[in-house]
Protein backbone atom coordinates (compact mmCIF):
# COMPACT_ATOMS: atom_id res chain seq x y z
CA UNK A 1 0.00 0.00 0.00
CA UNK A 2 1.53 3.41 -0.93
CA UNK A 3 1.95 6.57 0.94
CA UNK A 4 -0.63 8.95 0.54
CA UNK A 5 2.44 11.60 0.91
CA UNK A 6 4.36 9.73 -2.03
CA UNK A 7 0.32 9.73 -3.66
CA UNK A 8 0.45 13.57 -3.41
CA UNK A 9 3.99 13.76 -4.80
CA UNK A 10 3.28 12.00 -8.17
CA UNK A 11 0.27 13.84 -8.36
CA UNK A 12 2.71 17.17 -8.25
CA UNK A 13 5.01 15.57 -10.78
CA UNK A 14 2.25 14.93 -13.08
CA UNK A 15 0.77 18.38 -12.72
CA UNK A 16 4.76 19.83 -13.33
CA UNK A 17 4.64 17.77 -16.63
CA UNK A 18 1.16 18.22 -18.10
CA UNK A 19 1.14 22.09 -17.59
CA UNK A 20 4.32 23.12 -19.96
CA UNK A 21 2.18 20.95 -22.32
CA UNK A 22 -0.93 22.40 -22.41
CA UNK A 23 1.07 26.21 -22.61
CA UNK A 24 2.48 25.02 -25.47
CA UNK A 25 -0.71 23.90 -27.02
CA UNK A 26 -2.20 26.96 -26.25
CA UNK A 27 1.08 29.06 -27.81
CA UNK A 28 0.52 26.90 -30.77
CA UNK A 29 -3.10 27.40 -31.01
CA UNK A 30 -3.24 31.04 -30.88
CA UNK A 31 -0.52 31.59 -33.16
CA UNK A 32 -2.05 28.99 -35.17
CA UNK A 33 -5.54 31.49 -34.61
CA UNK A 34 -3.00 34.64 -35.59
CA UNK A 35 -1.27 32.74 -38.61
CA UNK A 36 -3.64 34.72 -41.17
CA UNK A 37 -2.98 38.30 -39.40
CA UNK A 38 -0.84 41.07 -41.78
CA UNK A 39 0.53 43.13 -39.12
CA UNK A 40 1.95 45.74 -41.60
CA UNK A 41 -1.24 45.95 -44.18
CA UNK A 42 1.20 48.38 -46.86
CA UNK A 43 0.31 48.14 -50.87
CA UNK A 44 2.80 45.85 -51.06
CA UNK A 45 1.96 43.41 -48.33
CA UNK A 46 -1.29 43.56 -49.54
CA UNK A 47 -0.68 42.63 -52.87
CA UNK A 48 2.25 39.54 -51.62
CA UNK A 49 -0.76 38.53 -49.15
CA UNK A 50 -3.08 38.64 -51.73
CA UNK A 51 -0.86 36.53 -54.25
CA UNK A 52 -0.33 33.88 -51.56
CA UNK A 53 -4.15 33.46 -50.07
CA UNK A 54 -6.22 34.16 -53.15
CA UNK A 55 -8.75 31.40 -53.91
CA UNK A 56 -8.08 31.94 -57.78
CA UNK A 57 -4.33 32.10 -57.34
CA UNK A 58 -4.66 29.27 -55.24
CA UNK A 59 -6.51 27.63 -58.30
CA UNK A 60 -3.75 28.71 -61.15
CA UNK A 61 -1.27 26.70 -58.92
CA UNK A 62 -3.12 23.96 -58.21
CA UNK A 63 -3.11 23.94 -62.20
CA UNK A 64 0.23 24.38 -62.41
CA UNK A 65 0.44 21.07 -59.96
CA UNK A 66 -1.92 19.05 -62.61
CA UNK A 67 0.14 20.53 -65.48
CA UNK A 68 3.19 18.50 -63.99
CA UNK A 69 1.39 15.36 -63.45
CA UNK A 70 0.45 15.19 -66.87
CA UNK A 71 3.74 15.99 -68.37
CA UNK A 72 5.06 13.06 -66.08
CA UNK A 73 2.39 10.88 -67.31
CA UNK A 74 3.37 11.43 -70.89
CA UNK A 75 7.12 11.10 -69.96
CA UNK A 76 6.47 7.55 -68.74
CA UNK A 77 6.10 6.27 -71.99
CA UNK A 78 9.80 5.90 -72.33
CA UNK A 79 10.27 3.95 -69.77
CA UNK A 80 9.75 0.28 -69.53
CA UNK A 81 6.90 -1.03 -69.75
CA UNK A 82 6.21 -4.15 -67.59
CA UNK A 83 2.74 -6.20 -67.30
CA UNK A 84 1.58 -9.35 -65.52
CA UNK A 85 -1.21 -11.69 -67.38
CA UNK A 86 -2.41 -14.56 -65.76
CA UNK A 87 -4.69 -16.94 -66.89
CA UNK A 88 -6.83 -20.32 -65.73
CA UNK A 89 -9.07 -22.55 -68.04
CA UNK A 90 -11.15 -25.55 -67.35
CA UNK A 91 -12.44 -27.52 -70.35
CA UNK A 92 -15.15 -29.51 -69.62
CA UNK A 93 -15.21 -31.07 -73.34
CA UNK A 94 -11.43 -31.45 -74.68
CA UNK A 95 -10.93 -30.61 -78.16
CA UNK A 96 -11.26 -33.40 -80.94
CA UNK A 97 -8.65 -33.76 -83.84
CA UNK A 98 -8.73 -35.73 -86.51
CA UNK A 99 -5.34 -37.67 -86.51
CA UNK A 100 -4.97 -40.77 -89.74
CA UNK A 101 -8.45 -41.30 -89.95
CA UNK A 102 -9.02 -41.54 -86.48
CA UNK A 103 -10.66 -38.89 -84.21
CA UNK A 104 -9.14 -38.59 -80.93
CA UNK A 105 -9.30 -35.74 -78.17
CA UNK A 106 -6.30 -33.68 -77.10
CA UNK A 107 -5.29 -31.14 -74.32
CA UNK A 108 -5.53 -31.28 -70.71
CA UNK A 109 -8.94 -30.62 -68.69
CA UNK A 110 -6.83 -27.64 -66.71
CA UNK A 111 -4.75 -25.49 -67.95
CA UNK A 112 -3.10 -21.92 -66.68
CA UNK A 113 -0.31 -19.63 -67.69
CA UNK A 114 1.65 -16.64 -66.19
CA UNK A 115 3.23 -14.21 -68.50
CA UNK A 116 5.63 -11.49 -67.63
CA UNK A 117 5.61 -8.87 -70.66
CA UNK A 118 8.27 -5.64 -70.78
CA UNK A 119 8.22 -3.61 -74.01
CA UNK A 120 10.71 -0.79 -74.53
CA UNK A 121 9.64 2.17 -76.97
CA UNK A 122 12.42 3.48 -78.98
CA UNK A 123 10.79 5.79 -81.60
CA UNK A 124 7.56 6.80 -80.77
CA UNK A 125 6.00 10.03 -82.29
CA UNK A 126 3.99 10.29 -78.85
CA UNK A 127 6.40 10.33 -76.37
CA UNK A 128 8.88 12.25 -78.59
CA UNK A 129 6.20 15.31 -78.38
CA UNK A 130 6.26 15.22 -74.54
CA UNK A 131 9.72 15.27 -74.35
CA UNK A 132 9.72 17.90 -77.32
CA UNK A 133 7.00 20.26 -75.72
CA UNK A 134 7.40 19.39 -72.01
CA UNK A 135 9.62 22.68 -71.02
CA UNK A 136 6.48 25.08 -72.86
CA UNK A 137 3.90 22.81 -71.59
CA UNK A 138 4.86 24.08 -68.17
CA UNK A 139 6.03 27.32 -69.00
CA UNK A 140 2.24 27.60 -70.04
CA UNK A 141 0.56 26.65 -66.50
CA UNK A 142 3.29 29.10 -64.99
CA UNK A 143 2.57 31.78 -67.41
CA UNK A 144 -1.25 31.58 -66.74
CA UNK A 145 -0.61 31.73 -62.87
CA UNK A 146 2.48 35.03 -63.60
CA UNK A 147 -0.95 36.72 -65.49
CA UNK A 148 -3.15 35.65 -62.67
CA UNK A 149 -0.88 37.66 -60.11
CA UNK A 150 -0.58 40.58 -62.31
CA UNK A 151 -3.85 41.18 -62.62
CA UNK A 152 -4.77 40.63 -58.82
CA UNK A 153 -1.88 42.91 -58.01
CA UNK A 154 -3.59 45.70 -60.23
CA UNK A 155 -6.55 45.74 -58.77
CA UNK A 156 -5.50 45.28 -55.10
CA UNK A 157 -3.57 48.48 -55.99
CA UNK A 158 -6.59 50.42 -57.18
CA UNK A 159 -8.93 48.68 -54.16
CA UNK A 160 -6.24 49.95 -51.45
CA UNK A 161 -6.25 53.12 -52.92
CA UNK A 162 -9.69 53.63 -53.15
CA UNK A 163 -9.81 52.72 -49.39
CA UNK A 164 -7.46 55.06 -48.74
CA UNK A 165 -9.53 57.99 -50.80
CA UNK A 166 -12.39 57.12 -48.92
CA UNK A 167 -11.03 57.38 -45.51
CA UNK A 168 -9.44 60.71 -46.47
CA UNK A 169 -12.65 62.24 -47.78
CA UNK A 170 -13.92 60.61 -44.62
CA UNK A 171 -11.46 63.23 -42.73
CA UNK A 172 -12.19 66.11 -45.32
CA UNK A 173 -15.69 65.75 -44.34
CA UNK A 174 -14.66 65.31 -40.37
CA UNK A 175 -12.92 68.91 -40.79
CA UNK A 176 -16.20 69.92 -42.99
CA UNK A 177 -18.08 69.47 -39.96
CA UNK A 178 -16.35 71.08 -36.97
CA UNK A 179 -16.16 74.44 -39.72
CA UNK A 180 -19.97 74.52 -39.72
CA UNK A 181 -20.39 73.62 -36.20
CA UNK A 182 -18.01 76.83 -35.51
CA UNK A 183 -20.36 78.65 -38.08
CA UNK A 184 -23.56 77.31 -36.18
CA UNK A 185 -21.72 79.10 -32.72
CA UNK A 186 -21.33 82.09 -34.86
CA UNK A 187 -24.46 82.47 -36.46
CA UNK A 188 -26.02 81.38 -33.03
CA UNK A 189 -24.36 84.27 -31.15
CA UNK A 190 -25.20 86.82 -33.60
CA UNK A 191 -28.62 85.74 -33.54
CA UNK A 192 -29.24 85.85 -29.52
CA UNK A 193 -26.90 89.31 -29.84
CA UNK A 194 -29.83 90.44 -32.37
CA UNK A 195 -27.61 91.02 -35.51
CA UNK A 196 -28.90 88.92 -37.00
CA UNK A 197 -32.25 86.72 -37.50
CA UNK A 198 -32.84 82.59 -37.64
CA UNK A 199 -32.29 82.09 -41.28
CA UNK A 200 -28.69 81.96 -40.88
CA UNK A 201 -28.77 79.79 -37.81
CA UNK A 202 -31.35 77.61 -39.40
CA UNK A 203 -28.81 77.40 -43.27
CA UNK A 204 -26.04 76.59 -40.42
CA UNK A 205 -28.11 73.46 -38.87
CA UNK A 206 -28.99 72.20 -42.30
CA UNK A 207 -25.55 72.46 -43.32
CA UNK A 208 -24.68 71.01 -40.59
CA UNK A 209 -27.36 67.67 -40.76
CA UNK A 210 -26.11 67.27 -44.92
CA UNK A 211 -22.49 67.33 -43.66
CA UNK A 212 -23.33 64.43 -40.87
CA UNK A 213 -25.37 62.37 -43.34
CA UNK A 214 -22.33 62.49 -45.57
CA UNK A 215 -20.24 60.99 -43.24
CA UNK A 216 -23.06 58.29 -42.41
CA UNK A 217 -22.84 57.65 -45.88
CA UNK A 218 -18.67 57.60 -46.32
CA UNK A 219 -18.30 55.20 -43.16
CA UNK A 220 -20.99 52.52 -44.86
CA UNK A 221 -18.48 53.01 -48.14
CA UNK A 222 -16.03 52.17 -46.58
CA UNK A 223 -17.03 49.26 -44.72
CA UNK A 224 -17.84 48.06 -48.28
CA UNK A 225 -14.79 48.78 -50.13
CA UNK A 226 -12.69 47.18 -47.32
CA UNK A 227 -14.54 44.30 -47.85
CA UNK A 228 -13.99 43.97 -51.58
CA UNK A 229 -10.14 44.49 -50.84
CA UNK A 230 -10.27 41.53 -48.73
CA UNK A 231 -11.86 39.26 -50.69
CA UNK A 232 -9.20 40.09 -53.08
CA UNK A 233 -6.47 39.51 -50.64
CA UNK A 234 -8.32 36.69 -49.31
CA UNK A 235 -8.37 37.40 -46.23
CA UNK A 236 -10.75 36.24 -43.45
CA UNK A 237 -13.83 38.43 -43.18
CA UNK A 238 -13.56 37.80 -39.28
CA UNK A 239 -9.81 39.76 -38.62
CA UNK A 240 -9.31 43.25 -39.24
CA UNK A 241 -7.23 44.75 -41.94
CA UNK A 242 -5.65 47.89 -40.61
CA UNK A 243 -3.95 49.72 -43.97
CA UNK A 244 -0.93 51.93 -43.72
CA UNK A 245 0.01 54.17 -45.58
CA UNK A 246 1.05 57.62 -46.20
CA UNK A 247 -0.25 60.33 -47.51
CA UNK A 248 2.50 62.42 -48.36
CA UNK A 249 4.23 59.35 -49.80
CA UNK A 250 1.71 58.63 -52.31
CA UNK A 251 1.98 62.15 -54.13
CA UNK A 252 5.38 61.11 -54.57
CA UNK A 253 4.64 57.82 -56.46
CA UNK A 254 2.66 59.80 -58.84
CA UNK A 255 5.29 60.38 -61.49
CA UNK A 256 6.58 57.91 -64.20
CA UNK A 257 8.51 58.48 -67.38
CA UNK A 258 6.12 59.33 -70.36
CA UNK A 259 8.52 59.08 -72.77
CA UNK A 260 9.51 55.53 -72.76
CA UNK A 261 9.51 52.88 -75.68
CA UNK A 262 6.87 49.89 -75.11
CA UNK A 263 8.14 46.64 -75.41
CA UNK A 264 5.55 44.00 -76.79
CA UNK A 265 7.64 41.10 -75.17
CA UNK A 266 7.28 42.66 -71.52
CA UNK A 267 4.08 41.66 -71.80
CA UNK A 268 2.45 38.21 -70.34
CA UNK A 269 -0.52 38.57 -72.91
CA UNK A 270 2.64 38.50 -76.14
CA UNK A 271 4.16 35.52 -73.60
CA UNK A 272 1.38 33.37 -73.30
CA UNK A 273 0.51 33.84 -77.62
CA UNK A 274 4.63 32.64 -78.42
CA UNK A 275 4.35 30.05 -75.82
CA UNK A 276 0.92 28.49 -77.64
CA UNK A 277 2.78 29.15 -81.19
CA UNK A 278 5.64 26.87 -79.90
CA UNK A 279 3.33 23.95 -78.83
CA UNK A 280 1.62 24.78 -82.25
CA UNK A 281 4.91 24.53 -83.70
CA UNK A 282 5.61 21.40 -82.02
CA UNK A 283 1.77 20.02 -83.22
CA UNK A 284 3.17 20.01 -86.73
CA UNK A 285 6.34 18.34 -86.41
CA UNK A 286 4.62 15.67 -84.85
CA UNK A 287 2.30 14.95 -87.18
CA UNK A 288 5.07 15.34 -89.38
CA UNK A 289 6.20 12.51 -87.47
CA UNK A 290 3.20 10.50 -88.47
CA UNK A 291 5.12 9.05 -92.03
CA UNK A 292 8.13 7.53 -89.73
CA UNK A 293 7.77 4.44 -88.46
CA UNK A 294 7.33 3.46 -84.64
CA UNK A 295 9.41 1.26 -83.31
CA UNK A 296 9.74 -0.76 -79.63
CA UNK A 297 11.39 -3.64 -78.36
CA UNK A 298 9.38 -6.59 -76.52
CA UNK A 299 10.46 -9.31 -74.20
CA UNK A 300 7.56 -12.13 -72.81
CA UNK A 301 8.24 -14.90 -70.60
CA UNK A 302 5.56 -17.38 -69.74
CA UNK A 303 4.74 -20.06 -67.51
CA UNK A 304 2.16 -22.45 -68.99
CA UNK A 305 0.78 -25.09 -66.46
CA UNK A 306 -1.45 -28.24 -67.59
CA UNK A 307 -2.71 -31.32 -66.15
CA UNK A 308 -5.92 -33.28 -65.68
CA UNK A 309 -6.39 -33.08 -61.64
CA UNK A 310 -6.81 -29.64 -60.54
CA UNK A 311 -4.85 -30.17 -56.92
CA UNK A 312 -1.70 -31.20 -59.28
CA UNK A 313 -2.21 -28.62 -61.87
CA UNK A 314 0.70 -26.50 -60.48
CA UNK A 315 3.31 -29.00 -60.01
CA UNK A 316 4.93 -28.81 -63.23
CA UNK A 317 5.50 -25.81 -65.22
CA UNK A 318 6.24 -25.84 -69.09
CA UNK A 319 7.87 -22.36 -69.65
CA UNK A 320 8.86 -20.40 -72.88
CA UNK A 321 10.10 -17.29 -73.68
CA UNK A 322 11.28 -15.15 -76.52
CA UNK A 323 12.52 -11.19 -77.17
CA UNK A 324 11.53 -9.07 -80.51
CA UNK A 325 11.30 -5.96 -82.35
CA UNK A 326 8.56 -4.29 -83.48
CA UNK A 327 8.50 -1.85 -86.59
CA UNK A 328 4.70 -0.12 -87.24
CA UNK A 329 5.09 1.40 -89.89
CA UNK A 330 2.14 3.62 -92.01
CA UNK A 331 1.47 3.36 -95.40
CA UNK A 332 -1.71 4.72 -96.88
CA UNK A 333 -4.22 6.59 -94.76
CA UNK A 334 -6.50 7.96 -97.42
CA UNK A 335 -4.22 11.53 -97.20
CA UNK A 336 -5.25 11.75 -93.20
CA UNK A 337 -1.85 12.83 -92.84
CA UNK A 338 -1.46 15.64 -95.20
CA UNK A 339 -4.43 16.95 -94.06
CA UNK A 340 -3.35 16.90 -90.54
CA UNK A 341 0.30 18.73 -91.68
CA UNK A 342 -1.76 21.64 -93.60
CA UNK A 343 -4.42 22.26 -90.69
CA UNK A 344 -1.42 22.54 -88.28
CA UNK A 345 0.54 24.92 -90.49
CA UNK A 346 -2.34 26.57 -90.83
CA UNK A 347 -3.13 27.29 -86.88
CA UNK A 348 0.81 28.52 -86.63
CA UNK A 349 0.23 30.88 -89.44
CA UNK A 350 -3.44 31.80 -87.47
CA UNK A 351 -1.13 32.79 -84.41
CA UNK A 352 1.23 34.50 -86.13
CA UNK A 353 -1.77 36.68 -86.86
CA UNK A 354 -3.19 36.50 -83.50
CA UNK A 355 0.10 37.86 -82.07
CA UNK A 356 0.46 40.98 -84.39
CA UNK A 357 -3.13 41.53 -83.67
CA UNK A 358 -2.80 42.11 -79.75
CA UNK A 359 0.31 43.74 -80.18
CA UNK A 360 -1.97 46.32 -81.80
CA UNK A 361 -4.18 46.35 -79.38
CA UNK A 362 -1.59 46.66 -76.66
CA UNK A 363 -0.21 49.96 -78.41
CA UNK A 364 -3.74 51.39 -78.62
CA UNK A 365 -4.90 50.22 -74.82
CA UNK A 366 -0.66 51.67 -73.60
CA UNK A 367 -1.31 55.00 -75.79
CA UNK A 368 -5.06 55.37 -74.41
CA UNK A 369 -3.88 54.61 -71.04
CA UNK A 370 -1.06 57.32 -71.51
CA UNK A 371 -3.56 59.75 -72.39
CA UNK A 372 -5.58 59.32 -69.28
CA UNK A 373 -2.41 59.35 -67.15
CA UNK A 374 -1.51 62.91 -68.38
CA UNK A 375 -5.00 63.97 -68.68
CA UNK A 376 -5.33 63.20 -64.79
CA UNK A 377 -2.08 64.70 -63.87
CA UNK A 378 -3.00 67.98 -65.44
CA UNK A 379 -6.22 67.98 -63.55
CA UNK A 380 -4.22 66.62 -60.19
CA UNK A 381 -2.16 69.71 -60.51
CA UNK A 382 -4.85 72.32 -60.90
CA UNK A 383 -7.33 70.91 -57.83
CA UNK A 384 -4.30 70.98 -56.13
CA UNK A 385 -3.65 74.58 -56.84
CA UNK A 386 -7.87 75.18 -56.30
CA UNK A 387 -7.76 73.35 -52.35
CA UNK A 388 -5.11 76.18 -51.02
CA UNK A 389 -7.39 78.96 -52.93
CA UNK A 390 -10.83 77.97 -51.44
CA UNK A 391 -8.77 77.46 -47.83
CA UNK A 392 -7.87 81.02 -48.13
CA UNK A 393 -11.28 82.03 -49.91
CA UNK A 394 -12.94 80.98 -46.64
CA UNK A 395 -10.84 82.28 -44.05
CA UNK A 396 -11.13 85.22 -45.13
CA UNK A 397 -14.70 85.08 -45.73
CA UNK A 398 -15.31 83.44 -42.21
CA UNK A 399 -13.50 86.75 -40.44
CA UNK A 400 -15.60 89.15 -42.99
CA UNK A 401 -19.06 87.73 -41.75
CA UNK A 402 -17.94 87.93 -37.99
CA UNK A 403 -16.72 91.73 -39.03
CA UNK A 404 -20.37 91.68 -40.08
CA UNK A 405 -19.07 92.53 -43.48
CA UNK A 406 -20.31 89.48 -45.35
CA UNK A 407 -23.57 87.68 -45.51
CA UNK A 408 -24.15 84.08 -44.23
CA UNK A 409 -24.58 82.84 -47.40
CA UNK A 410 -21.25 84.02 -48.56
CA UNK A 411 -19.55 81.64 -45.91
CA UNK A 412 -21.85 78.88 -46.69
CA UNK A 413 -20.28 78.91 -50.38
CA UNK A 414 -17.16 79.73 -49.81
CA UNK A 415 -17.08 76.36 -47.26
CA UNK A 416 -18.99 74.52 -49.59
CA UNK A 417 -16.29 75.63 -52.62
CA UNK A 418 -13.31 74.18 -49.76
CA UNK A 419 -14.84 71.14 -49.44
CA UNK A 420 -15.21 70.19 -53.04
CA UNK A 421 -12.16 71.37 -53.67
CA UNK A 422 -10.87 68.93 -51.16
CA UNK A 423 -12.76 65.89 -52.25
CA UNK A 424 -12.00 67.15 -56.27
CA UNK A 425 -8.23 66.83 -54.98
CA UNK A 426 -8.45 63.04 -53.64
CA UNK A 427 -10.46 61.83 -56.58
CA UNK A 428 -7.95 63.02 -58.75
CA UNK A 429 -5.03 61.97 -56.41
CA UNK A 430 -7.00 58.47 -56.86
CA UNK A 431 -7.48 58.32 -60.27
CA UNK A 432 -3.93 59.63 -61.25
CA UNK A 433 -2.44 56.64 -59.41
CA UNK A 434 -5.34 54.53 -61.39
CA UNK A 435 -4.29 55.60 -64.54
CA UNK A 436 -0.42 55.18 -63.54
CA UNK A 437 -1.53 51.19 -62.85
CA UNK A 438 -3.19 51.27 -65.99
CA UNK A 439 0.28 52.49 -67.68
CA UNK A 440 2.62 50.19 -65.99
CA UNK A 441 0.11 47.28 -66.90
CA UNK A 442 -0.02 48.24 -70.59
CA UNK A 443 3.45 48.51 -70.86
CA UNK A 444 4.29 45.26 -68.97
CA UNK A 445 6.08 46.76 -66.45
CA UNK A 446 4.29 45.06 -63.66
CA UNK A 447 6.19 41.93 -62.33
CA UNK A 448 4.62 39.16 -59.85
Amino acid sequence: MQNPGMKKGKMRLRLLEIIPVFLLLQATVYGQGNADMLQNATLQNCITYAIKNNPDIQNAKINEAITETQIKSKLSDWYPQINLNYNFQHNFQLPTLNFNGNYIHTGTENTSGIQFGLTQNIFNSDALLASRSEKDVRLQAQQNTKQQNINLAAMVSKAFYDVILTKQQMLVTDDDIKRIELSLKDAYYQYQSGITDKTDYKRATISLNNAKAQRKSEDEALHAKYAYLEQLMGYPPAKELMLEYDTAELTKEIFLDTAQNINYNNRIEVQLLQTERRLLQYNLQYYRWTFLPNLSAFANYNLNFLNNQFSKLYNQSYPNSYAGIQLSIPIFQGSKRLQEIKQAQLQVNQMDYSIKSLQNNINTQYQQALAEYKSNLYNYESLKENVSLASEVYGVIQMQYRAGVKAYLDVITAESDLRTAQINYYNALYQLLSSKIDVAQASGTINY
